[in-house]
């Protein structure tokens, strides 16, 4: 049984919010930290999405799945529900509200901490037929990564590998990776590194689109019964075990066996 909406709502505006931040921030601090050196910049900015995104994924993946991503609570409604698991149609729509909300969030208290203006769009242009085949490529992947991991009982690692997933396709798309339809609304709030300006972000989106549904067949074909598994994306979230946690009693009162 999963844990109420609301404390899930809570938990993706969280997250998202924080991930957004991670993404944003690091990119400011680059900047600042390795001015004219772009390289150098990106490597700091995707080594704390990387360790951000994963730290992130442990804390909030046991109450909402730590989707944080409109098209990943997409899919998980999509292939879950005829086997009856995963999200409900309403359930998608209060997941990815909460995303771009709390994603937008996310940009602006990167720039309350920098000291930079609350409020800002970016002008920063991400077109062309490179980017979007890059943002194809990085979304199939993700969705990929995360519904075999669930399939295959191996959902607990999705912390690492969706991490060191995101951390690597930072250089090896040519869009830097946002794989995130609610990440590329935030960074439009932030007009340094991270950014991508508003007329960029459509293109964007649409390919995200397109790589969710080419991830979504490649990860059917491999595994037709992946439905099954739905409700433990990108982490098993289940209320049941997390009430069943016994803490740790002191060694005076602990059970003779």
């Amino acid at each position: 049984m999963s844990a109420p909406l609301a404390r899930r709502l809570l938990a993706e505006l969280v997250g998202t919010t924080l991930l957004v931040t991670v993404v944003v921030g690091s990119g400011v601090a680059a900047q600042q930290l390795s001015p004219g050196d772009i390289g150098l910049q990106l490597l700091e900015n995707s080594m704390a999405t990387m360790f951000g995104l994963g730290v992130l994924i442990l804390v909030f993946g046991p109450v909402s799945g730590a989707h944080f991503n409109p098209v990943v609570s997409a899919v998980d409604w999509l292939l879950g529900r005829r086997a009856g698991t995963g999200l409900s149609g309403r359930d998608v729509l209060a997941y990815a509200l909460a995303q771009c909300v709390g994603a937008v969030l996310g940009a602006m208290l990167a720039n309350v901490m920098f000291e930079l203006a609350v409020i800002q769009i970016s002008v920063k242009a991400r077109s062309g037929g490179g980017h979007w085949i890059g943002e194809i490529v990085a979304t199939a992947g993700l969705i990929a990564l995360i519904f075999a991991l669930a399939r295959t009982g191996r959902a607990g690692l999705s912390a690492g590998a969706v991490g060191a997933y995101i951390g690597a396709a930072y250089w090896f798309t040519s869009s830097t990776s946002f794989a995130n339809p609610a990440v590329t609304i935030g960074r439009i709030f932030s007009n340094t590194f991270a950014g991508i300006a508003p007329t960029s972000a459509p293109g964007f989106v649409v390919a995200q689109v397109i790589g969710a549904g080419l991830g979504t067949a490649l990860v059917l074909t491999l595994y037709p019964d992946v439905g099954r598994a739905a409700s433990a994306v990108v982490m098993p979230h289940d209320t049941e075990q997390l009430s069943s946690f016994d803490p740790p009693q002191p060694a005076g009162q602990r059970r003779q066996s």
